[in-house]
């Protein structure tokens, strides 16, 4: 059974900046995409981030594009999840989830939560001035 586990969360304050970790238990960043996701209090978890197993293919939501960062290093079995200019909108839950490798292929396969086989448990945003 593949564990994800997320950290880096916390609190900062607005414009400020945070890097999320996603550590796998195995060896499976080139034989898995992962995915950000997040879930505020209320609201529907939303489809942040994603990249591929392979040729580093990365896609982004709108309202993260130009802030977010994703990145892996697969010798850590890390992918990271770069957050800059954090606004109070962006507080949540964020979780990352692995996939098969070819969800990155379409932006739209890879944002769809069902798609994705393993879960992190998350970790906690909060953006508050």
């Amino acid at each position: 059974q593949l564990q994800l586990v997320e950290s880096g969360g916390g609190l900062v304050h607005p414009g400020g900046s945070l890097r999320l970790s996603c550590l796998s238990s195995r060896f499976t960043l080139p034989y898995y995409a992962i995915g950000w996701f997040r879930q505020a209090p209320g609201k529907e978890r939303e489809w942040v981030s994603c990249i591929s197993n392979s040729d580093g293919t990365t896609h982004y939501s709108d309202f993260v594009k130009g802030r977010f960062t994703i990145s892996k290093d697969n010798a850590k079995n890390t992918v990271y999840l770069q957050l800059n200019s954090l606004k109070p909108e962006d507080a949540a839950v964020y979780y990352c989830a692995a996939g098969r490798p070819d969800i990155t292929t379409v932006q739209a396969l890879c944002s769809i939560p069902r798609e994705y086989n393993y879960w992190g448990q998350g970790t906690q945003v909060t953006v508050s001035s």
